[in-house]
Protein backbone atom coordinates (compact mmCIF):
# COMPACT_ATOMS: atom_id res chain seq x y z
CA UNK A 1 0.00 0.00 0.00
CA UNK A 2 2.83 2.38 0.87
CA UNK A 3 4.44 1.70 -2.50
CA UNK A 4 1.23 2.57 -4.34
CA UNK A 5 0.72 5.78 -2.36
CA UNK A 6 4.35 6.75 -3.00
CA UNK A 7 3.98 6.01 -6.70
CA UNK A 8 0.86 8.18 -6.97
CA UNK A 9 2.17 11.11 -4.95
CA UNK A 10 5.47 11.14 -6.88
CA UNK A 11 3.75 11.03 -10.27
CA UNK A 12 4.33 14.16 -12.33
CA UNK A 13 0.61 15.04 -12.35
CA UNK A 14 0.44 14.85 -8.55
CA UNK A 15 3.58 16.92 -8.13
CA UNK A 16 2.30 19.46 -10.68
CA UNK A 17 -1.02 19.85 -8.84
CA UNK A 18 0.68 20.14 -5.46
CA UNK A 19 3.63 22.36 -6.38
CA UNK A 20 2.49 24.56 -9.29
CA UNK A 21 3.80 28.01 -8.23
CA UNK A 22 0.66 30.01 -8.96
CA UNK A 23 -2.84 30.60 -7.67
CA UNK A 24 -3.96 28.72 -10.79
CA UNK A 25 -2.71 25.46 -9.30
CA UNK A 26 -3.81 23.96 -6.01
CA UNK A 27 -5.76 27.05 -4.84
CA UNK A 28 -7.84 27.02 -8.03
CA UNK A 29 -8.62 23.33 -7.56
CA UNK A 30 -9.76 24.08 -4.00
CA UNK A 31 -11.91 26.93 -5.34
CA UNK A 32 -13.48 24.65 -7.96
CA UNK A 33 -14.20 22.04 -5.30
CA UNK A 34 -15.96 24.69 -3.20
CA UNK A 35 -17.85 25.96 -6.24
CA UNK A 36 -18.99 22.44 -7.09
CA UNK A 37 -20.12 21.92 -3.50
CA UNK A 38 -22.08 25.15 -3.60
CA UNK A 39 -23.80 24.03 -6.78
CA UNK A 40 -24.63 20.44 -5.85
CA UNK A 41 -25.39 20.92 -2.15
CA UNK A 42 -26.86 24.39 -2.66
CA UNK A 43 -29.39 23.23 -5.22
CA UNK A 44 -30.26 20.19 -3.15
CA UNK A 45 -30.70 22.34 -0.04
CA UNK A 46 -32.84 24.83 -1.98
CA UNK A 47 -35.13 22.00 -3.11
CA UNK A 48 -35.24 20.62 0.45
CA UNK A 49 -36.26 24.00 1.85
CA UNK A 50 -38.81 24.41 -0.96
CA UNK A 51 -40.36 21.11 0.14
CA UNK A 52 -40.28 21.98 3.83
CA UNK A 53 -41.91 25.36 3.19
CA UNK A 54 -44.86 23.58 1.55
CA UNK A 55 -44.18 23.35 -2.17
CA UNK A 56 -47.42 23.68 -4.15
CA UNK A 57 -48.84 20.38 -5.37
CA UNK A 58 -48.59 21.18 -9.07
CA UNK A 59 -45.28 23.05 -9.04
CA UNK A 60 -43.15 21.87 -11.96
CA UNK A 61 -39.76 20.98 -10.52
CA UNK A 62 -38.26 20.65 -14.00
CA UNK A 63 -39.00 24.30 -14.78
CA UNK A 64 -36.65 25.33 -12.02
CA UNK A 65 -33.80 24.03 -14.19
CA UNK A 66 -31.87 23.27 -11.07
CA UNK A 67 -31.19 19.58 -11.45
CA UNK A 68 -28.82 20.27 -14.37
CA UNK A 69 -26.96 22.76 -12.21
CA UNK A 70 -26.77 20.17 -9.45
CA UNK A 71 -25.26 17.55 -11.77
CA UNK A 72 -22.85 20.08 -13.27
CA UNK A 73 -21.68 20.92 -9.75
CA UNK A 74 -21.33 17.22 -8.99
CA UNK A 75 -19.11 16.85 -12.06
CA UNK A 76 -16.94 19.76 -10.94
CA UNK A 77 -16.66 18.18 -7.49
CA UNK A 78 -15.78 14.79 -8.91
CA UNK A 79 -12.98 16.16 -11.10
CA UNK A 80 -11.58 18.56 -8.51
CA UNK A 81 -11.87 15.88 -5.81
CA UNK A 82 -9.82 13.45 -7.88
CA UNK A 83 -7.21 16.18 -8.40
CA UNK A 84 -7.09 16.86 -4.64
CA UNK A 85 -6.76 13.13 -3.99
CA UNK A 86 -3.92 12.87 -6.51
CA UNK A 87 -2.10 15.76 -4.83
CA UNK A 88 -2.17 14.17 -1.37
CA UNK A 89 -3.24 10.51 -1.60
CA UNK A 90 -1.68 9.41 1.70
CA UNK A 91 -3.27 12.34 3.53
CA UNK A 92 -6.75 11.33 2.39
CA UNK A 93 -6.56 7.55 2.16
CA UNK A 94 -5.12 7.11 5.67
CA UNK A 95 -7.80 9.30 7.28
CA UNK A 96 -11.08 7.70 8.39
CA UNK A 97 -12.80 11.11 8.09
CA UNK A 98 -12.22 10.95 4.31
CA UNK A 99 -14.17 7.70 4.07
CA UNK A 100 -16.96 9.11 6.25
CA UNK A 101 -17.15 12.18 4.00
CA UNK A 102 -17.36 9.99 0.88
CA UNK A 103 -20.14 7.89 2.42
CA UNK A 104 -22.08 11.01 3.44
CA UNK A 105 -21.74 12.56 -0.02
CA UNK A 106 -22.90 9.35 -1.72
CA UNK A 107 -25.89 9.10 0.62
CA UNK A 108 -26.74 12.79 0.12
CA UNK A 109 -26.60 12.42 -3.67
CA UNK A 110 -28.77 9.29 -3.47
CA UNK A 111 -31.33 11.16 -1.36
CA UNK A 112 -31.29 14.14 -3.76
CA UNK A 113 -31.87 11.84 -6.73
CA UNK A 114 -34.65 10.04 -4.88
CA UNK A 115 -36.36 13.32 -3.95
CA UNK A 116 -36.15 14.67 -7.49
CA UNK A 117 -37.42 11.43 -9.00
CA UNK A 118 -40.32 11.11 -6.58
CA UNK A 119 -41.34 14.76 -6.97
CA UNK A 120 -41.26 14.43 -10.74
CA UNK A 121 -43.39 11.26 -10.55
CA UNK A 122 -45.90 12.87 -8.20
CA UNK A 123 -46.27 16.18 -9.99
CA UNK A 124 -43.83 18.27 -8.02
CA UNK A 125 -45.28 19.28 -4.67
CA UNK A 126 -44.82 17.99 -1.17
CA UNK A 127 -48.59 17.87 -0.71
CA UNK A 128 -48.81 14.78 -2.94
CA UNK A 129 -46.32 12.76 -0.92
CA UNK A 130 -48.56 9.76 -0.12
CA UNK A 131 -46.18 6.78 0.27
CA UNK A 132 -43.13 8.98 -0.29
CA UNK A 133 -42.73 11.33 2.65
CA UNK A 134 -40.96 14.22 0.94
CA UNK A 135 -40.54 16.24 4.11
CA UNK A 136 -38.71 13.48 5.95
CA UNK A 137 -36.43 12.94 2.96
CA UNK A 138 -35.78 16.70 2.80
CA UNK A 139 -34.77 16.77 6.48
CA UNK A 140 -32.51 13.76 5.92
CA UNK A 141 -30.97 15.50 2.91
CA UNK A 142 -30.26 18.66 4.92
CA UNK A 143 -28.60 16.63 7.67
CA UNK A 144 -26.48 14.66 5.20
CA UNK A 145 -25.25 17.75 3.34
CA UNK A 146 -24.42 19.48 6.63
CA UNK A 147 -22.48 16.43 7.85
CA UNK A 148 -20.68 16.02 4.51
CA UNK A 149 -19.65 19.68 4.55
CA UNK A 150 -18.38 19.48 8.14
CA UNK A 151 -16.40 16.29 7.51
CA UNK A 152 -14.97 17.84 4.33
CA UNK A 153 -13.67 20.80 6.31
CA UNK A 154 -12.34 18.51 9.03
CA UNK A 155 -10.10 16.78 6.48
CA UNK A 156 -7.76 19.76 6.61
CA UNK A 157 -7.23 19.24 10.35
CA UNK A 158 -7.64 15.54 11.15
CA UNK A 159 -4.92 13.89 9.08
CA UNK A 160 -1.96 12.14 10.70
CA UNK A 161 0.02 11.47 7.52
CA UNK A 162 0.73 13.98 4.77
CA UNK A 163 3.06 11.91 2.59
CA UNK A 164 3.51 8.16 2.23
CA UNK A 165 7.14 8.21 3.40
CA UNK A 166 5.81 9.15 6.86
CA UNK A 167 4.29 5.66 7.06
CA UNK A 168 7.70 3.99 6.96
Amino acid sequence: MIELLTLVENHEISVFIREFPSVFGFPTILFLHTLGLAMVAGVSIAIDLWILRGAPAGAPLQLLGLTRTMWFGFGINLLSGVALLLAYPAKALTNWVFYLKMALVLLAVYVAVRINRELALRGGGAARASAFDARRWAVLSLMLWAAATVTGRLLAYTYNVLFAYELL
